[in-house]
């Protein structure tokens, strides 16, 4: 019996779809993109049309074999790569690679993946949209027309490894124009003057000063300046009379936010589950793919997560609208759904994110899913219902009072009368003073009548300083990407984790800065590359890519507008950028080796200072620089004496650090340069072998021992081998391990025998 063949991206996805299609259709995955641009080479004929020169992906030939071999069985093709771009790309290239086979090739988006929804996609299968695989193409090529011509001109003049990209490099001139900013800052200062009064009952109201002679006090135009003149304010309300003046109340409403869309979602799981841009987008593409929920096998617990519309189908409001009413109550329930406006540069083809089935709650699928899994789910679930809640209602009360002629106070209160969507969810704010509703609790008002006198209990003035822009977060950066339009709601997962990994910014404290190398890279690009790192420029072009999705634009024109202003730019920069990596200014500080000129060079970690006589001398040290412009040398740790004696020059060898860790190091260096590995004193366990085990740091730093006669010999341990025979064995070594949770422990390496000691346990005997 014939078959429909049926690709997918993921395994994932390719097991949810078996499941619900059953036998009668066969169900593939390509595991990602099966063709690309190669890696080694630009790829790019830019002298034949920008003709892309793909290749086969390394490792894709036998996925690529065996969906042939599926497409001849098959009677008909689905190609159900994401609904989205990279997609439409993934399925052309598929479609491609399947021609042979001469079967009908269909493509299926599917949106969400319950049985219902399969059904229909494959019923109302189209044809592989052209229009937006050629927007995917153009931006490929775009982002590779960048890259691989910036970077390696980067390679030139500052390092190689360095990375240029055409939205990632603007993500980093964001961070550091932020961080520009802050420096620059001028904190001034400024003053609060706070009251404390009582009414005649005796209950206690705090009210700030307002307003000086009817004008506002503010921190920027009508401030209060100094200690002096918040004292002489003091002193006139310490002698002055309180009167209410005015009570103003109102009713006020707080709607609920609308249903995740990729950044919100983004946004919202770093500020209340502190996870990064880049897990939030793994965690949900398992819930979209499937995850086995019990008996009912792998099912897919949202909708598609690259989205940026808010729009929700009438099927699934229906049961939404179902789920508040068994959930929160029928009081919770509005009359008719909540709508939402989606932005106009919104591709509204996805609904928003939200639960296949609202009625499998949190709890319901919680013996389902590893904890981070269902605090995303719990998430995106309530959101989406809060999303069709009724608006919570506070009275919000603000007393306004006079004291004398010159001074008014004011002091706001709210009293929560209906909780409506805030019983289930709340949406975090990156700024406190930002909230709408009190949601530390309500602050309560004494009662207080339009004419009534109040009694002073004391004046309380406090000083201030402005405060500089804040660092970004994950959340802000991205919503700040989104604002500016710079990139796409897919990409900005990859952009945040891209140029952290290429050491051009830091995420410290939750907040990011740029790294030396991040605002030297920045500084170098902006002077050279002023459009390609423009805001605006690379914000335009993603609506020039989003038109030729559409078709309405012409992939071919766009590239050629773009890249012939772009190669005379590139080929003036290769003329005109400066060479860091061959600059080397000199100081007035001593080589302490050898008395030599330090220099100031620039070296992978930033600048730091070396021996105008390198390669003879090697000393290098890092430096701080005083706020006169004076440059003052790290100073060096005293090298730790071994106890050793140089095997060629007799001279006491002592401890030094390198880039690779610990050392020993001939103490008559430079006139001695004889080096060795920090040993652990136990042999090589290879049968064999006369080498010793020393202590070696791998390229991310990780600490390791190895055979010093690597490498003739290979064998290696992560943990730090002991010259300590172990008394259940022969093994004439154990391992010492450090976990937070065991403490330090020793353990024989030969696992069938299972010796194991704390080393604690040592100390608690005596």
């Amino acid at each position: 019996m014939s078959k429909s063949l049926i690709i997918v991206e993921s395994p994932a996805k390719a097991r949810t779809l078996q499941r619900y299609l059953g036998k009668s259709y066969d169900v593939k995955a390509s595991v990602g993109h099966i063709r690309d641009l190669p890696v080694k080479t630009l790829g790019v004929d830019v002298d034949n049309d920008f003709a892309p020169q793909y290749v086969t992906i390394r490792g894709k030939g036998k996925v690529i074999s065996e969906l042939k071999t599926a497409a001849k069985r098959a009677d008909q093709i689905y190609l159900a790569p994401d609904p989205d771009r990279e997609g439409e790309a993934i399925a052309w290239h598929i479609a491609e690679s399947l021609k042979a086979a001469k079967k009908p090739i269909h493509r299926a988006l599917f949106h969400e993946l319950t049985k219902k929804a399969i059904l229909a996609a494959i019923e109302n299968a189209t044809d592989i949209d052209f229009h937006k695989f050629e927007a995917q193409q153009a931006r490929r090529i775009l982002d590779r027309l960048v890259g691989y011509q910036i970077s390696p001109l980067l390679w030139d003049k500052v390092r190689r490894g360095l990375s240029a990209g055409r939205v990632q490099s603007v993500a980093v001139r964001m961070v550091c124009e932020r961080e520009e900013s802050i420096k620059a800052f001028d904190p001034v200062e400024y003053w609060s003057v706070a009251t404390t009064l009582h009414n005649k009952e005796e209950r206690v109201l705090v009210a700030q000063l307002d307003r000086i002679n009817n004008k506002k006090v503010d921190k920027a135009k009508n401030r209060i300046k100094d200690e002096k003149q918040a004292a002489e304010i003091v002193k006139d309300l310490q002698k002055s009379e309180y009167v209410v003046t005015d009570l103003i109340k109102r009713e006020k409403k707080r709607r609920p936010s609308p249903p995740f869309i990729t950044s919100t979602m983004q946004m919202e799981a770093n500020r209340k589950l502190r996870f990064s841009a880049k897990k939030t987008m793994m965690l949900a593409q398992r819930l979209y793919e499937g995850v086995e929920v019990g008996a009912d096998g792998p099912a897919g617990l949202i909708t598609y997560m690259r989205t940026d519309s808010t729009r929700i189908n009438d099927e699934a409001l229906e049961q939404v609208r179902e789920v508040i009413v068994t959930e929160q109550g029928k009081e919770y329930l509005p009359a008719k759904p909540n709508a939402y406006k989606t932005s106009k540069s919104a591709q509204d083809a996805h609904e928003a994110i939200r639960p296949t089935d609202a009625r499998r709650t949190p709890a319901k699928v919680a013996p389902f899913l590893e904890k981070d899994m269902l605090a995303l789910y719990t998430l995106i679930w309530k959101r989406c219902v809060a999303s069709q809640m009724k608006p919570a209602i506070y009275d919000q009360t603000t007393i306004i009072l006079g004291a004398g002629d010159i001074y008014q106070l004011r002091c706001t209160g709210s009293i929560m009368r209906f909780l409506g969507f805030v019983s289930l969810y709340v949406e975090s704010t990156d700024d406190a003073g930002m909230a709408g509703v009190q949601r530390d609790g309500d602050v309560f008002l004494p009662h207080v009548d339009k004419g009534e006198s109040l009694d002073l209990q004391k004046v309380e003035p406090k000083q201030h300083f402005t405060q500089p822009p804040p660092r970004y977060t994950e959340a802000t950066l991205v919503k700040a990407l989104e604002e500016n339009g710079v990139g796409r709601p897919s990409t900005y997962a990859s952009i945040l984790s891209t140029i952290q990994d290429k050491e051009y910014v830091v995420l410290a404290e939750r907040k990011f800065s740029p790294t030396e190398l991040g605002a030297l890279v920045n500084g170098l690009l902006v002077e050279h590359f002023p459009a390609i790192l423009d805001v605006e420029f690379t914000a335009s072009m993603e609506q020039t890519l989003d038109k030729v999705e559409e078709g309405s634009a012409e992939w071919l024109q766009i590239l050629k507008d773009f890249y012939g202003p772009f190669k005379k730019t590139l080929d003036a920069a290769k003329k005109e950028m400066r060479s860091v990596k061959r600059t080397a200014t000199p100081t007035d500080v001593k080589c302490p080796e050898c008395q030599g000129i330090m220099m100031i060079k620039w070296g992978r970690n930033g600048e730091f200072l070396a021996c105008e006589n390198y390669p003879d001398c090697k000393s290098t040290t890092d430096f701080s620089r005083m706020e006169d412009g004076t440059i003052v040398a790290k100073e060096k740790e005293k090298p730790e004496d071994s106890g050793e004696v140089c095997d060629k020059c007799g001279s006491p060898m002592v401890f030094k650090n390198g880039r690779f860790g610990r050392f020993l190091a001939c103490s008559a260096y430079p006139k001695c340069k004889n080096i060795k590995a920090e040993t652990t004193g136990v042999k090589c366990p290879e049968e064999g072998c006369k080498g010793e085990l020393i202590k070696k740091v791998s390229k991310r730093g990780k600490v390791f021992y190895s055979c010093d006669q690597y490498p003739k010999c290979t064998h290696a341990l992560w943990d730090k081998p002991i010259a300590e025979s172990c008394p259940d064995c022969d093994s004439l070594f154990l391992l010492e391990k450090t976990t937070k949770k065991s403490g330090t422990t020793l353990r024989c390496p030969d696992k069938e025998c299972g010796f194991f000691r704390k080393v604690e346990d040592e100390g608690e005997k005596e």
